[in-house]
């Protein structure tokens, strides 16, 4: 049954005493690595490594409020909202091509009064909800509401692709994809998207800007251009290999200190990390992500509403794929993106906006929680 009516505050201390402990408290312990990091990163300048830990601290109380809030409301009544909500996001994304500065090539944050957010990070959010709501009312068994689900979701990946953040519209399309999956669409389906994207690689290379190409290539031969657009994943390397097994040690990461790695706070988190703790630090990194994401999954099996499993599969599909892709990018075994690394990467947009996620999730399990337990009584 929906929840309905006003704030019950006895309704939340219920949901929160059945919240998923061992998920909230992991993802709160990747939260606090990534700031040890964040400010390991900046300790080449000591000022400047307080400001972003500090910054990143902040937002993380902010999110955790968001968390609460979240669960509070519960996912069943974000469905009644979805469509202004998804309007909503899409008019920042527009906004943010519209009126947004252009840094190195692309626009990305767009000021709100005193604060500067990116719109593309909750878009991901409105983007699970909306697309939630379709495809139970179109379940994508024929062809017809599968290409719905995804026009459902194009209006969003070209604003950000028009940014351009081609790191983005990659997330856009695995969050899809997993919900499409989950909703049960035939795999025929997802077989011929994989043959028609393949024909249309030498169509899409013509429509990728220069930088995008030369990252391509940078990631097949990065000493095509070791000074340039090369730079980056040679570095990246060099402080991921540096570690060796058990890593420099806390605030020794060469790569970091001396600013031979860029964005090290940012895209290259990871890499900061694996030079400080070595392979057997980022084994364990590792299979903190993987346990994060298991408890997500479990949420979604443990819920009877299709709802919820939908959501579910969006937000593990988000995680997962940013996970991936981000230490991927440090090792050298995906192009570089820019995209940030769940809970360790700087940025308060990307924290807030996967918190939020997060909160529809406990929302989920709660849920789960008590309807089990009104069944058993």
């Amino acid at each position: 049954m929906e929840r309905m009516g006003a704030f019950n505050y006895s309704d939340l201390k219920g949901d929160l005493a059945e919240l998923d402990k061992l998920l909230l408290g992991s993802v709160v312990l990747l939260c606090l690595i990534g700031i040890a990091c964040i400010f390991s990163a900046g300790s080449g300048n000591v000022d400047r490594a307080w400001f972003l830990a500090r910054q990143q601290f902040i937002w993380l109380i902010i999110a955790c409020a968001a968390y609460i809030s979240i669960v509070a409301i519960g996912y069943e009544r974000f469905m009644d909202l979805a469509y202004p909500i998804y309007g909503l996001t899409l008019l920042l994304l527009f906004l943010t091509l519209v009126a947004a500065p252009e840094v190195r090539g692309t626009q990305r944050m767009l000021s709100l009064g005193f604060i500067r957010v990116q719109p593309s990070e909750f878009a991901k959010v409105s983007l699970i909800i909306v697309l939630t709501k379709y495809l139970i009312r179109h379940p994508p068994v024929s062809i017809k509401p599968f290409l719905g689900g995804i026009g459902v979701g194009f209006p969003a990946f070209f604003l950000v692709l028009m940014q351009p953040d081609a790191g983005s519209g990659i997330v856009y399309i695995v969050i899809i994809l997993s919900m499409l999956f989950v909703a049960g669409a035939p795999l025929k389906y997802f077989f011929c998207m994989m043959a028609a994207g393949v024909a249309m690689m030498p169509v899409a290379w013509s429509f990728l800007r220069e930088y995008q190409r030369l990252r391509i290539l940078v990631f097949l031969d990065p000493t095509r251009d070791p000074l340039g657009a090369g730079y980056n994943a040679i570095q990246s390397r060099i402080a991921v290999g540096s570690g060796s097994l058990w890593g420099r040690g806390y605030l020794q990461g060469v790569q970091s200190n001396l600013r031979f790695l860029p964005e090290p706070h940012t895209d290259f988190i990871f890499s900061v990390f694996a030079e400080e703790f070595g392979f057997f630090g980022s084994v364990i990194l590792l299979a903190i992500f993987g346990f994060v994401i298991a408890r997500i999954v479990i949420a979604g099996m443990k819920s009877r509403d299709m709802r919820g499993k939908i959501i579910v599969a969006g937000v593990a599909g988000w995680i997962w794929f940013q996970m991936f892709q981000s230490i991927g990018m440090s090792i050298g075994l995906m192009p570089i993106t820019g995209i940030p690394l769940p809970f360790l990467s700087y940025g308060g947009s990307a924290l807030l906006a996967v918190s939020i996620a997060l909160g529809l999730v406990g929302s989920i399990y709660a849920g789960s929680a008590n309807r089990y337990k009104q069944g058993c009584l």
